[in-house]
């Protein structure tokens, strides 16, 4: 019986999977091209061929991870849906996929890939939070004027400065009722 080679994006598929669970086994530092192409089942040039470097290969795997887990809430109702993004961002932050993300962060050293670590984080979420403020608009509990990345992100804008300044690795929920209730939603409705 032969094996049927893989290719494209199965292949692809493969690499980022095993590379994902590579970062949450061994973190950014432990991230190596032989380990990812044996946990793979294929070789290092098939890797090479995709992502010039493991920085490269770190960013794609974590968009892929994050991808991969990524549903938005739809209940109808747009403070509980921005409070379940929130207790979302906030789990994850401080789990161990953030603990990959603050790996990465920390780790690139290559300005380029830092940029885009960031700005694609950033572009995932701002499309999440478009979306769940886009349902709200055609709702009516939100004003058209309010579709754009930075008034729809600022909620979770606010939650990551709470880890920042404040250094806990948890932000209770009261301080996300707070974020919601006094400022995302008349920020959203008055606009």
């Amino acid at each position: 019986m032969t094996e049927t080679r893989r290719r494209g994006a199965e292949l692809e598929r493969a690499i980022l999977s095993a590379a994902a669970e590579e970062l949450a086994e061994s973190g950014y530092e432990g991230l190596t091209m032989d380990r990812v192409a044996k946990r793979a089942g294929t070789n290092k040039n098939a890797i090479y061929r995709r992502w010039p470097n493991r920085a490269a290969l770190g960013v794609a795997a974590y968009r892929y991870l994050v991808t991969a887990a990524a549903d938005l809430p739809d209940t109808g109702d747009l403070r509980a849906d921005v409070l379940e993004l929130l207790r979302r961002a906030n789990r994850h932050w401080s789990s161990p996929q953030g603990a990959i993300l603050r790996g990465l962060l920390a780790g690139i050293g290559v300005p380029e890939l830092l940029a885009q670590m960031r700005d694609e984080v950033s572009d995932a979420g701002s499309a999440l939070w478009l979306t769940v403020l886009g349902r709200a608009v055609a709702r009516g509990e939100a004003r058209p004027e309010a579709l754009h990345p930075r008034v729809a992100t600022v909620a979770v804008a606010l939650l990551r400065n709470e880890f920042l300044t404040s250094g806990v690795p948890n932000v209770p929920d009261a301080v996300l009722v707070e974020i919601v209730d006094e400022i995302y939603l008349p920020l959203v409705r008055a606009r």
